[in-house]
């Protein structure tokens, strides 16, 4: 039987692997997805590296090392995270020649205390893709409002973009936006653009997963049976919703004529990637948003558990575009019902930056568990 992770790339989507874990690297575990499963990029975030690194003993060696070298915290971090990214980067750059630059990318974020500090984003930015030196790296960048300005910048410069932490249509529209402009400018200063790679991550099921939260308050509150039933039929449906209206607006951006004189010229659509594509909600099926955001120049990036649970039992067809005008009606039902999508996707944003900051405290505080366990160790040594 054919592996439905591997029948998306007809569809025209590509599957990249949510995760980098040097356990994984080490046992083989990731390269049989890049053989078997079609995988052909991997993300990561400060939560992914905090799990990483504080379970197991993957790294142990390498800290142990950078702590006879007398590296503060923040080195040891970097270096491990460094090594991690170039190494991954180097087994996805097979599929990164052999696609021309579509595929095989690897993304390290910018620290998220940076989310509303513009230069500081830019700095770090430039730094990472110099430490890194690889040019299959995407550096990820939060579109908050700081954050835009940044990734023009970032863009302009020459280096890839993994956007983050898009939630709303409006912040989808400045993403691309700051997209097209950053290769406007190349182009008007006769620089290549053809080799210019960004994404703009929709994060999925954390929509639900507020917006549900939102209808089941107000379903409690009311005494109308029918507004009861309205209301509970409307949950589970905000974040597909909003990810179609997205594509729309992207299929639009990228091929109106603004775009096209950037396309003869060798540039690349900033695709939408569909991120937190595992289901929270146990009601819901386990593969929902994966099966159900398939379509052309699209990336969905999955845990672990959703590329099992996907080969295991997915369905592929081109559903993004499935039932526009219902998607619509959604949101328009839940704005009537009070569930508001500004103040929804701001909120979602806000907890975003906030949830991968406080991973990132967290990495830190296990680097330092870890230090003070190696350290104990070699004195008893």
């Amino acid at each position: 039987m054919a592996n439905p992770l591997t029948q998306l790339q007809s569809q025209g989507q590509s599957v990249w692997y949510d995760n980098i874990d040097r356990a994984q690297l080490a046992s083989g575990q990731f390269q049989k997805m890049l053989a078997e499963d079609g995988v052909v990029g991997v993300t990561a975030n400060p939560t992914i590296f905090e799990k990483s690194i504080s379970s197991g003993h993957a790294y142990d060696d390498q800290i142990s090392q950078l702590i006879k070298e007398g590296k503060s915290t923040n080195e040891i971090y970097e270096a491990v995270v460094i090594k991690d990214i170039r190494t991954v980067a180097d087994l996805l750059r097979p599929i990164y020649d052999r696609t021309n630059g579509l595929d095989g990318y690897v993304s390290l974020e910018v620290s998220p205390e940076l989310a509303n500090d513009t230069e500081g984003t830019i700095a770090e930015a430039k730094r990472f893709w110099g430490m890194v030196e690889r040019p299959n790296l995407m550096i990820k960048i939060p579109a908050t409002p700081a954050g835009i300005p940044a990734i023009y910048e970032t863009l302009r410069s020459g280096i890839n973009v993994n956007v983050t932490l898009i939630f709303s249509l409006e912040s989808y529209r400045d993403v691309a936006d700051a997209y097209i402009r950053a290769l406007e400018d190349r182009k008007s200063r006769n620089e290549d653009i053809s080799k210019i790679a960004s994404v703009a991550s929709f994060f999925v099921s954390r929509v639900d997963t507020l917006v549900d939260k939102m209808l089941e308050d107000k379903i409690k509150a009311s005494s109308d049976s029918a507004e009861k039933e309205e209301l509970k039929s409307l949950e589970g449906k905000a974040a597909i919703a909003n990810a179609r209206v997205v594509y729309q607006d992207f299929k639009r951006i990228f091929n109106a004529p603004r775009f096209e004189s950037l396309k003869q010229a060798g540039a690349h659509v900033q695709r939408p990637l569909w991120a937190s594509t595992s289901t929270k909600n146990p009601a819901y099926r386990d593969v929902l948003y994966a099966e159900e955001l398939v379509g052309p120049d699209t990336v969905d990036t999955m845990p672990l558990e959703t590329i099992e649970n996907f080969r295991d039992h997915g369905q592929v067809r081109h559903s993004i575009e499935d039932d526009i005008p219902g998607a619509r009606a959604v949101l328009d039902t839940l704005e009537k019902k009070g569930v508001h999508y500004a103040q929804v996707t701001q909120q979602l944003q806000d907890e975003g930056v906030q949830k991968f900051a406080d991973s990132f405290h967290q990495l830190f505080k296990g680097i330092d568990s870890k230090k003070n366990t190696i350290k104990e160790s070699q004195m008893a040594d």
